[in-house]
């Protein structure tokens, strides 16, 4: 099963790129097998782990996730025989919640103002895990500080590479723990030095950009605090983009271009677009789709009549 992770396809998308734009291309990390780009870190965290003697036969990893890490990090639990602790929220799509469960998760709840996403909640959820993580036997991945996460990114940026042919003009990512936009645009800068990097987060908590930390809707990302291993100088730009943009484009990928994901994908497609009618015709842009819409059909992103 672990060798199932990668590989994924690179789509071009048509329909909601406007004419006089950039090529946006978006790589289909929605067919990872849990569904999610998050089994790249999940394997490369634990097998790390495991091969340095952090992580023993017989132990139990400890995570704090708003849900999408944690059923990456439970796939590779289940295939591999170790146990998992999950430190969780109400302000999460339920839909996670199950899937971790069903690949034998336990999960310990902190609750949310009102279901907001919050610097307090993540913050929160952290200590809770490091409380836990002190009990015999229990490995602590704290995702945000294991630099063994960031090179599970880099194949995806090669495989970017690969799929293009070597075109890529500029590559849009969305931040949470800033692993992905950083492996993968290092693999891409590897081979193009000029590739610019254009980073995404919600404008209710748009901390990358200097201003104050607040709530909002974007599963996965802007965590209201800088990530303890972002690096600003690999990062050309920023763009804002507002929980609503994000839920639209969400639902446009769906009935548009027959692409179903969720809502941080949402933004990383409006914040592409930007990017591309900037560029204009004769460039190409590369985003990604970081899952599938299916983890969020309990929320208001599909709910019936919007």
């Amino acid at each position: 099963m672990l060798d199932a992770i990668g590989g994924t396809p690179l789509i071009h998308l048509q329909k909601v790129v406007p004419p006089g734009s950039a090529r946006i291309f978006a790589k289909l990390e929605s067919a990872n097998p849990t569904g999610s780009m998050k089994d790249r870190m999940a394997r490369a965290a634990i097998e790390a782990a495991i091969a340095d003697g952090r992580l023993q036969a017989g132990g139990t990893l400890v995570e704090y996730t708003a849900g999408t890490t944690g059923v990456s990090l439970a796939f590779v639990c289940a295939a591999l025989g170790y146990r998992l602790e999950i430190v969780f929220s109400d302000a999460f799509a339920d839909e996670k919640r199950r899937t971790m469960e069903a690949f034998g998760a336990h999960i310990t709840d902190v609750p949310s103002d009102e279901g907001r996403i919050t610097e307090r909640l993540i913050k929160g959820m952290i200590t809770k895990a490091g409380e836990l993580s002190k009990r015999p036997g229990y490995w602590w991945v704290d995702q945000l500080n294991n630099h063994d996460a960031i090179g599970g990114y880099t194949a995806m940026g090669e495989e970017i590479w690969q799929q293009t042919d070597g075109e890529v003009d500029a590559f849009v990512h969305a931040v949470g723990t800033a692993h992905s936009i950083h492996g993968a645009g290092d693999a891409l800068r590897r081979h193009r030095p000029d590739v610019r990097v254009v980073a995404v987060e919600p404008a209710e908590s748009a901390v990358l950009s200097g201003r104050p930390t607040g709530s909002h809707r974007i599963e996965g990302i802007g965590i209201g605090f800088l990530p303890p291993l972002w690096e600003p100088d690999k990062v050309d730009e920023i763009e804002m983009v507002a929980t609503e943009d994000a839920k639209a484009m969400a639902r446009r990928l769906a009935a548009e271009e027959g692409v179903f994901a969720g809502t941080s994908s949402g933004a990383n497609v409006v914040a592409a677009l930007r990017v591309a009618e900037r560029l204009g015709p004769g460039h190409t842009v590369v985003t990604i789709v970081v899952d599938s819409g299916l983890r969020y059909l309990s929320t208001d992103v599909y709910a019936p009549g919007i």
